[in-house]
């Protein structure tokens, strides 16, 4: 499964603080390392393990690397998340129906 190295990788407060900042645009390690209270080798650190869960994805422009969210690992972590969505909307349903079924009786 995908989604479970994506939910470890989040549990971390500081990988979930840069995964929040990239949401909002690419940036290169050093632009990260400004906003985190973490040293940039650490950051670095960070950013592979997003990267081995799928969530970040890294292209070189010039001399730096900007690092930015994959899509793909977002859509996994998504589905399984929506699973339990259509899980528990399925079940209000069934509550509600049972609920009029016995004001009927």
């Amino acid at each position: 499964m995908t989604y479970d190295k994506a939910f470890t990788a989040l549990a971390d407060p500081t990988r979930r603080a840069i995964f929040e900042t990239l949401a909002k645009h690419p940036q290169s390690v050093g632009e990260l390392a400004r906003h985190q209270p973490v040293s940039r080798p650490a950051v670095s650190q960070h950013l592979k393990v997003l990267q081995s869960a799928r969530l970040v994805q890294v292209e070189p422009q010039g001399n730096r690397n900007l690092y930015s969210l994959k899509k793909e690992g977002l859509i996994a972590l998504r589905q399984y998340l929506d699973g339990f969505w259509s899980d528990a909307l399925f079940a209000y349903g069934a509550e509600i129906a049972r609920q009029m079924e016995s004001k009927k009786e």
